[in-house]
């Protein structure tokens, strides 16, 4: 795929999911570069600011099979990954698919089923298949899970356990409009939900040809160095009793190449790292008792990280961070003819 075809074809589902939510530009690209990154989406933010709008445009803009789960404390594992039920007519044991069998699965309101039923997620987050009786359910690509949980109500509710929060790519809030998007809002919504006009701009074909491209993009031994650091600072830092996994090292390189193939380059720079620190890896973290009577964030630790650690120095030339050798022009991968 060219870059003029990928901006393209990024931009479009961009601009499809903003006709739904307003001013939030920002948010719905680190989504889309989730989603290119072939990683998990955790959208974590009070009642009422579009966290399940954001999930379902999203899914909306993608012609793939979606599935939406309602997450409830009565809501069982084998609701998720399926069950084996008795057929009397062939007398043998016939598997339905749960509803995780999907392209795109969203999950409203994770934290409201028991720690039994998240678990059921486990396995086809990370592996990308589902073991049901003994038989292993290979998903298919592209594969997301687009989660959503209330972290101000805490009634009734079973916190993300660490594992399951590792597996997810990336934490987001989608934060309060601002109120020249909130006025556009009342004029968008108050006859109909726009969310019921949206159509899909891109089919699973192209989902999977730009996720072929995000995984092209070249990373610089300077870059990969840098980024080992930074997830190692997290582990010595005095104000964090858990550090990042290897997992979100290998995560956050993923989703950085998905961003700088969506600001049209075709190779990661420090700045991508920077940026995706916190969405990265601030859920991933631990505050000691000592940061959490201090009122200190694990966003607001890991920015001080971020600004403390030494960047990787500009050598001049093309690119410090582009260390290939010249490629033929006209490829997805060479814009300096």
């Amino acid at each position: 795929m060219t870059v003029d075809e990928f901006r393209a074809t990024t931009n479009a589902i961009v601009a499809n999911i903003e006709q739904v939510i307003e001013g939030k530009t920002a948010t719905v690209r680190l989504a889309l570069a989730v989603l290119l990154a072939e990683g998990h989406l955790l959208i974590e933010d009070v009642p009422g600011v579009g966290k399940t709008k954001l999930a379902k445009a999203l899914a909306r803009s993608i012609d793939c099979s979606v599935r939406r789960i309602q997450f409830t404390p009565d809501l069982l594992p084998s609701d998720v990954t399926g069950v084996s039920v008795y057929n009397q007519e062939t007398r043998d044991f016939e598997f339905k698919p749960g509803a995780v069998f999907a392209n795109l699965v969203v999950g409203d309101e994770i934290n409201r089923a028991s720690p039994k039923t998240q678990s059921a997620l486990l396995e086809c987050m990370e592996e990308h298949q589902v073991t049901v009786d003994g038989v292993t359910y290979t998903m298919e690509i592209p594969f997301m899970v687009v989660a959503t949980q209330n972290p101000i109500e805490m009634e009734g509710t079973y916190p993300l356990p660490e594992a399951q929060r590792d597996r997810f790519t990336a934490r987001i809030a989608m934060g309060y409009p601002d109120a020249a998007a909130e006025y556009a809002m009342l004029d968008g919504y108050h006859s109909h939900d726009p969310l019921e006009d949206l159509t899909s701009v891109v089919d699973g074909g192209t989902v999977r040809r730009l996720i072929a491209t995000v995984r092209s993009v070249h990373v610089a031994e300077a870059v990969k160095r840098y980024a080992v650091e930074l997830v190692t600072a997290t582990r010595e830092a005095p104000e964090l009793r858990l550090g990042a996994s290897p997992r979100s090292t290998l995560q956050l390189l993923r989703t950085a190449k998905a961003v700088a193939a969506l600001d049209g380059r075709d190779y990661v720079v420090p700045d991508d790292l920077q940026t995706l620190a916190v969405p990265v890896l601030a859920h991933r973290v631990i505050p000691t008792a000592d940061a959490q009577l201090a009122r200190r964030t694990t966003d607001a630790i890991l920015s001080e990280l971020v600004h403390r650690l030494p960047v990787p120095h500009d050598r001049g030339g093309r690119s410090p961070y582009d260390t290939r050798p010249a490629t033929p022009p006209n490829s997805f991968y060479d814009r300096r003819g």
